[in-house]
């Protein structure tokens, strides 16, 4: 049985591919296109799925799309008579979903009438849920997706049983905390979609000062819902106004006059980061970890299982993930590494797969290492191709004998101080470098956070860079010890570790970080490891392959960036290029 998972005409639009409840392929379509975020029809993803597999597309059985046009069409026919550009919206996308056959046949190049795969429609928050469930190591767990807004409904809940969820409930339209957070990031100067985490990275400079009118903004009830105060927001008169010209997802403004009326004038792009914005963002991340543990608590207080099932962009809130076991009664956490809209792709197959055709589960997300992968000979093309630019740069390049002498050389470079690009294995799925396409430094200097934003990232200065630990050192450095494979709980730094790793730790003592497993990907353990043998620190900081763009796809793509940047070597595969010493 082949099913195929498409989050299209969406931000982080996406493809996924199963093979008998078994996971293939999964990547997004922006890091083949190479715009952030893409939008629209996720063409060169499902490519890549399909080739991965040797799959040709007459072969589908079926092919799931995480939308609904249908869902709640009663409460949306009520907002499209207020709003009639609502109703243009909702018109232009179900118009855009009736043509997903036409637009898989052109991919292809095939005649539509020769597909056989059977198309099956699944509600966003539903597939939200699906894409972390059916992919956890649970039986039963409780389930929660919180995020901006899908088909209608923010917030989804209930409680996920073998090859079933069984949802109890929605929050829709116009109450959304993902909303509420992306509204605040609008009015603190980030417009970019995906902004978010910045926000959620200042908080830590500031103090909650503005606490008492952010419980104004997001009312919360003793059951279960929340509401947003709406005078503070206009998506309810005027719409979430998403577009996607040139691919690249955009968001109208979202937050009213009132608000800036209530909290003064928002920030402009060009504007410095000010104490008042830190203490903004404070109160604005305090609020969202109030509402949200709340929630969670409430759900346990339905369902009293030891687990709980994250999903939708919400969940990528490290700060508010690491608090769930310290405040809340649940003992195990489960998030799927694209917890966000590409997660959809996911969520949408196996829901076919579990729920509606009802097949048992077999299969866990235990690692994200789900995109392309490129072998000696393509790397070998990508330097050759290049040789004359390698060698105008003054650059050395060899090959290293094996993955030992690769991980020890690499491991000894790191210690002295050298910045590095790590290419190895298949592409990461989701928004994180997780040790295959990564830039690598020593946690130990506390210089290494400003070299990486001014030599290489260029980016605010305020935002943390994560560590990657050997998963099991976690309790010798953090306060916690669950596991968090995917980068998606921030916990404290034991304090007497702190001058140890300075680099990743963050100013209020936290780190993003990822356990490292030795069974789910040998090489960067043993990279870590080497580390460790050398230093006595069994961690590195880890952050994503990429200059303001997408984390590198390509072997191509590594070498660009490493040559227009200030980064030191580049293991490309088994092959180490090193710039001269300045």
């Amino acid at each position: 049985m082949i099913i195929l998972g498409i989050n299209a005409y969406h931000g982080d639009a996406s493809a996924a591919l199963l093979i008998d409840g078994n996971l293939v392929a999964a990547a997004e379509e922006e890091r083949f296109n190479r715009i952030k975020h893409s939008a629209g029809f996720p063409t060169q993803a499902v490519r890549y799925c399909l080739q991965t597999a040797g799959i040709k597309p007459t072969e589908i059985d079926y092919i799931a799309i995480a939308k609904d046009p249908r869902a709640r069409w009663f409460h949306k026919a009520l907002y499209a008579a207020r709003m009639p550009r609502l109703a243009l919206d909702r018109f232009a996308a179900i118009k855009k979903f009736a043509s997903l056959k036409e637009e898989l046949a052109s991919t292809f190049d095939i005649d539509a009438k020769s597909f056989k795969a059977a198309f099956r429609r699944v509600e966003h928050h539903k597939a939200h849920l699906a894409s972390s469930f059916f992919v956890s190591p649970f039986d039963e767990a409780a389930v929660l997706s919180v995020d901006g807004l899908g088909d209608f409904a923010s917030t989804m809940w209930g409680i996920g049983r073998g090859n079933q969820i069984q949802v109890d409930g929605a929050i829709v339209f116009p109450h959304s905390l993902g909303i509420f957070y992306t509204a605040l990031t609008q009015y603190l100067g980030f417009l970019k979609y995906g902004d978010e985490y910045k926000v959620m990275g200042l908080a830590a400079y500031g103090e909650p000062a503005y606490a008492d009118e952010f419980v104004r903004l997001v009312q919360s009830s003793q059951s279960f819902g929340f509401s947003l105060g709406l005078d503070y927001f206009q998506h309810h008169t005027n719409g979430t106004d998403m577009t996607w010209r040139y691919g690249e997802p955009n968001i109208g403004r979202l937050y009213s006059d009132y608000l800036v009326q209530r909290l003064g004038p928002a920030r402009r792009v060009e504007e410095p980061v000010d104490k008042r914005h830190a203490d903004l963002a404070s109160s604005l991340q305090k609020r969202l970890e109030e509402i949200q543990l709340n929630q969670i608590n409430q759900l346990h207080t339905i369902h009293s299982t030891d687990n709980l099932c994250l999903a939708g962009g919400v969940a990528f809130n490290c700060v508010a993930n690491g608090q769930i076991l310290a405040r809340t009664p649940f003992k195990s956490v489960y998030i799927q590494v694209a917890a966000g809209d590409a997660g959809l792709a996911i969520g949408a197959a196996f829901y076919v797969w579990n729920q509606v055709l009802g097949q048992p589960r077999s299969f866990v997300m235990e690692h994200a290492y789900w995109g392309p992968e490129f072998g000696e000979g393509a790397v070998r093309q990508t330097l050759g191709a290049s040789s004359e630019g390698l060698e105008k740069s003054g650059c050395t390049v060899r090959r290293v004998e094996n993955e030992e002498v690769l991980c020890q050389q690499t491991a000894a470079l790191i210690a002295e101080g050298k910045v590095v690009g790590w290419f190895q294995g298949r592409m990461e799925w989701g928004p994180r470098s997780l040790g295959n396409r990564s830039i690598l430094v020593d946690p130990r200097r506390p210089e290494m956070k400003d070299i990486l934003n001014s030599r290489i990232k260029r980016r605010e200065p305020f935002r943390p860079f994560a560590p990657s630990i050997l998963e099991e050192k976690v309790g010798e450095y953090f306060e916690e010890t669950h596991v968090s494979p995917f980068m998606l709980m921030s916990y404290k730094v034991r304090a007497e570790k702190r001058s140890l790793i300075p680099a990743p730790t963050h100013i209020d003592g936290s780190g993003r970080l990822q356990t490292v497993s030795r069974s789910q990907n040998p090489v960067y353990w043993r990279l870590i490891h080497e580390f460790e043998k050398l230093t006595g620190v069994p961690v590195l900081l880890n952050t994503s392959f990429n200059e303001n763009e997408p984390i590198v796809c390509t072997p191509e793509e590594a070498l660009d960036c490493f040559l227009r940047t200030k980064m030191d070597v580049l293991a490309l595969g088994s092959y180490v290029v090193e710039k001269p010493l300045l």
